[in-house]
């Protein structure tokens, strides 16, 4: 929301984001008069379609908010070109990718504007709510600090339209020492994540399942391990029987949710995103997460497919 107001997002602009992801991506679009604009997403990387970007521009296009997705930047070389081509701001949402990067550049340094999220379920989570927006650009630094206190830039005088939106002290308390960990995370859930895909190999899963994808020239930090998997739902009752947990982000993309209905989409408009919706399943993957664990889990996958 601040990223958006920052760049002067409002009433009749379109803003071009994907419906794989979860609702604060776009949420925050509507809430500001804009339009969502819908782009699929690549099923490789869960990340926005690059090459489906140009044809969602219009004239009312007045910013793109890319998405990394479970840990995985999307491909910026590509989409700040065809923004860059159009003069149009990119925002990038870089809640779930923390210490990712892509090319040598860490995540939430691309575009515009990053956005990270510390809610507690992520690599650098608080005790509660709270997030960061990252800039290069000393204007919009300032114009957000105003609008993050109430568009105030002195005590009762309120040059902007602004909102209360400041992270507390607790909060940064809790990150600043939680901060000198995060590589040492990082790192283990590579590990998991490695792990992970060793082990599908072992139990001779491929043709079920399909990993993550980390293409050359990307770093995963692996928010979460999400595969692909055919009756996904059927095999997360088994696991959930025997005592392993599962989770799926996200069920239903948001062209379907009622909340964006007035945008007139429908079940076909955006199939990758849908079938997606369809066949994710993430597997535990926090730091702490012992191998014996990994194996009993995958184990159980396999023993899923051969009943």
């Amino acid at each position: 929301m601040l990223a958006l107001m920052g760049l002067g997002i409002g009433l009749g602009d379109e803003v071009i984001t994907v419906p794989f992801t979860f609702v604060a991506t776009a949420g925050p679009i509507t809430l500001l008069g804009a339009k969502p604009v819908f782009v699929d997403v690549n099923p490789e990387t869960f990340n926005i379609d690059v090459g489906k970007i140009e044809a969602a521009i219009t004239q009312q296009t007045k910013a793109i908010v890319a998405v990394d997705l479970f840990g995985l930047t999307a491909a910026y070389a590509q989409i700040e070109r065809v923004a860059s081509e159009h003069g149009i701001p990119v925002i990038e949402d870089a809640a779930q990718a923390i210490g990712a990067s892509y090319e040598g550049k860490l995540a939430g340094s691309f575009g515009q504007l990053g956005c990270f999220s510390f809610f507690p379920t992520k690599n650098l989570g608080g005790a509660g709510d709270g997030g960061m927006v990252m800039t290069g650009n000393d204007e919009l630094a300032a114009k957000m600090k105003q609008i993050r206190v109430h568009g105030s830039p002195r005590r009762y005088e309120y040059d902007l339209q602004g909102v209360n939106s400041r992270l507390d002290a607790l909060q940064a308390a809790v990150l600043s020492v939680k901060l000198k960990y995060l590589d040492c995370w990082a790192k283990q859930r590579r590990e998991n994540a490695l792990r992970y895909n060793e082990l599908f190999v072992k139990h001779e899963l491929q043709g079920k399942v399909v990993v993550p994808s980390e293409p050359a020239g990307f770093s995963h930090v692996y928010n979460q391990y999400t595969i692909r998997v055919p009756d996904r739902d059927r095999l997360r009752e088994h696991l959930a029987a025997k005592g392993l947990p599962t989770e799926i982000y996200y069920p239903y993309p948001l062209h379907l949710q009622k909340a964006f209905a007035n945008l007139g989409h429908r079940a076909g408009d955006f199939p990758e995103s849908e079938r997606a919706a369809r066949e994710v399943l993430s597997l535990p993957i926090y730091a702490e997460l012992k191998p014996q664990h990994q194996e009993s889990l995958v184990a159980e996958i396999a023993r899923f497919y051969r009943i």
